[in-house]
C-alpha cells in the first residue's frame, strides 16, 4: 500500500476547513494534516505518491447509509455481484462506504438480499460495505411509500432473529414504525445487538414517538417522507423529530423529496450534528441505458426522481456529491454539508474512525473541485478514482 500526499487543498477535517493544507496517508490511515508551507519544508520519500489538488476540497469520504441500488445494480437482485457492482460504481461519485439497503419484502426475498451483502463483504473493489440497512419489515401499512405491502409485518421476534442470524452481525441500522405492538421488545433486542433503529414508514402519534425514543429509537428515515405529519393537536413523527434535539434524521437533498425551505426550517431548529445526508437511490440511478427497474417494477425518471407507471414516487436518483452541491446552493455552509455526508452518519452508526480527517483515522477521502466534480476517491488508503495527474 503506497504512501500518499494530497497537497495544496482546502481540507475539511470533518467540521472545520483550512486552505493550503496537505494530508498524508500512510498504511491506510491518516498520518498527518499539515500546512502547505510545512510540507514544502519536509523531505518527502522518493517513492511517495504526491498529488497537487490545486485548491480543491479534500474531505472525509462520503458515507451513504441509505441506498438501494446504483448504476443498474440493486440489493433486490439478491446477488453478490450486484452488491459488488454498487461498490465499484459508487467509488466514482466520492462514496467510500455505504449501507446497502434492503426493501421490506417477503422473508425469503429479504434473506436473499442479506445473504448477498454478507457474501460481498470483504470482496469490494470500490466503496466499502459499512453494514446492512433493513428498511422494514416492521413498518406501517399506512405509510408504505414505495415499499411492498406484502413485505410489511407485525413485530415478529422469530423473524427478526432469522434476519439477524443471516446478517452475521452486519446489520447496522433498521427502519421501524415505533407504534407497532411489540416494538419495545424489538428495540431492546436491537440495542443489545448494536443495531441503530430509525423511525420511518410510520403513522406514529407523538406519544408513540416519545415511547420509541425512551426505548432507544433516536434516528429517523428520510425525514418528512412516509411519516405522520405535523398537526396542532398531534405533532406526529415530524413534530417529534423537530421538537426533540436528541432525535437525528436523514435528509434526501434532491429538492423533490423535501422542499429547500423546509430544509432551512429544519436547520434552524435541529443541531447540524443530527442531520444525515442520504440518497435513498434506486437501482437505475446513473444507469446509462434502460429499461429502468427498481424493486422489480419499471420506473420512469420524471423531474429528477423515479416514479412508477401510476405516478407514485418510487425513489431518488440522487448522488451524494449532488446532494452536497444542492445543500450548498440552498445556503448550507459547505463544512456543514460535508459533515452531514461524513462525520454525522459515522458517529450515529458508531464508527469513530470514519467521517473525519485526523491522524489515526481511516484514510477514507474524497477530493472534489469547486464545480463539485469528484477528482479523487480513496478508501482505506486505496486509490479508487484519480483524475489528477
Amino acid at each position: 500500500m503506497s504512501n500518499i500526499w494530497l497537497i495544496n487543498g482546502t481540507v475539511i477535517t470533518g467540521y472545520l476547513s483550512q486552505e493550503k493544507c496537505c494530508i498524508y496517508v500512510e498504511d491506510g490511515q491518516i498520518g498527518d494534516v499539515i500546512s502547505l508551507k510545512r510540507f514544502q519544508e519536509k523531505k518527502i520519500p522518493a517513492d511517495a505518491l504526491v498529488y497537487d489538488v490545486k485548491g480543491a476540497w479534500i474531505t472525509p469520504g462520503f458515507i451513504d447509509s441509505h441506498i438501494h441500488g446504483f448504476g443498474g445494480f440493486g440489493t433486490e437482485d439478491g446477488k453478490k455481484e450486484s452488491i459488488l457492482g454498487m461498490s465499484e460504481k459508487l467509488a466514482g461519485y466520492g462514496v467510500t462506504s455505504f449501507c446497502p439497503t434492503v426493501y421490506s419484502n417477503t422473508p425469503e426475498a429479504m434473506l436473499s438480499s442479506i445473504i448477498a451483502i454478507v457474501e460481498a463483504k470483504g470482496e469490494e473493489t470500490g466503496a466499502t460495505i459499512l453494514g446492512i440497512h433493513l428498511e422494514g419489515p416492521f413498518i406501517s401499512v399506512k405509510r408504505l411509500g414505495a415499499q411492498n405491502k406484502e413485505g410489511c409485518s407485525p413485530v415478529d421476534m422469530e423473524l427478526m432473529d432469522k434476519l439477524f442470524q443471516a446478517g452475521k452481525g452486519l446489520i447496522t441500522n433498521m427502519t421501524v414504525a415505533p407504534e407497532l405492538k411489540g416494538m419495545r421488545e424489538l428495540a431492546l433486542y436491537c440495542l443489545k445487538k448494536g443495531i441503530t433503529l430509525q423511525a420511518g414508514h410510520t403513522d406514529a402519534a407523538y406519544e408513540n414517538m416519545v415511547e420509541g425514543m425512551q426505548a432507544g429509537i433516536l434516528h429517523s428515515t428520510h425525514f418528512f417522507n412516509a411519516m405522520s405529519r405535523l398537526h396542532h393537536r398531534n405533532p406526529g413523527a415530524v413534530g417529534a423529530i423537530m421538537i426533540h434535539p436528541e432525535m437525528s434524521c436523514e435528509i434526501i437533498a434532491d429538492g423533490e423529496h423535501v422542499h429547500p425551505e423546509l430544509l432551512r426550517l429544519l436547520m434552524r431548529d435541529k443541531p447540524v450534528s443530527k442531520v444525515v445526508l442520504v440518497t435513498d437511490a434506486l437501482k437505475p440511478t446513473e444507469q446509462e441505458h434502460g429499461p429502468f427497474k427498481a424493486n422489480h417494477e419499471e420506473v420512469e425518471l420524471v423531474d429528477n426522481v423515479f416514479k412508477k407507471k401510476n405516478g407514485v414516487l418510487a425513489g431518488s436518483c440522487l448522488t451524494m456529491i449532488r446532494g452536497i452541491e444542492n445543500l450548498v446552493s440552498w445556503g448550507v455552509p459547505i463544512e456543514q454539508a460535508v459533515q452531514m455526508a461524513g462525520s454525522n452518519p459515522a458517529r450515529i452508526l458508531g464508527n469513530p474512525k470514519l467521517g473525519n480527517l485526523v491522524p489515526g483515522s481511516d484514510a477514507d477521502i474524497t477530493v472534489f473541485d469547486k464545480q463539485f466534480n469528484v477528482l479523487v476517491t480513496i478508501a482505506k488508503g486505496r486509490i479508487l478514482k484519480n483524475l489528477i495527474s
